[in-house]
């Protein structure tokens, strides 16, 4: 992709045209949604486990509250770039229809990078 060729077009097209990128963006964070927060659970589980054996109550206790806390990150991980969009979604509401079709592509290669949408990004606006 020639990046002179971005500037080119202008920012009416600019997420039919960077859709590879934007897809490699969305995959990544699909999988960082899944991985951090299991990493976070299993990490947590362990700490409990080694808390249980220790057989002190005071430290299952502490060791039970972190790991509600790292509950609540896991969750706040998972949903933090689904309401970043839907932010960029509500703004998006105010444009040109143009715009809305190429928010629509950015959307879709963030949240659903495997959709054909993302995938034929750029056969849609040529």
């Amino acid at each position: 992709m020639n990046g002179l060729m971005l500037i080119g077009k202008g920012a009416a097209t600019f997420c039919a045209d960077t859709h590879e990128i934007l897809g490699i963006v969305g995959w990544a964070l699909t999988i960082f949604k899944i991985i951090i927060p299991l990493f976070i659970i299993g990490l947590g589980l362990i700490d409990l486990g080694k808390a249980a054996v220790s057989s002190k109550p005071e430290e299952i206790k502490k060791t039970a509250t972190g790991l509600i806390w790292r509950l609540v990150g896991g969750v706040v991980i998972f949903f933090v770039p689904t309401i970043i969009m839907l932010a960029f979604g509500f703004v998006n509401k105010f444009g040109d229809a143009t715009a809305k079709m190429d928010f629509d592509i950015c959307y879709k290669c963030i949240t659903v990078p495997w959709s054909a949408e993302c995938v034929n990004a750029q056969s849609t606006i040529d």
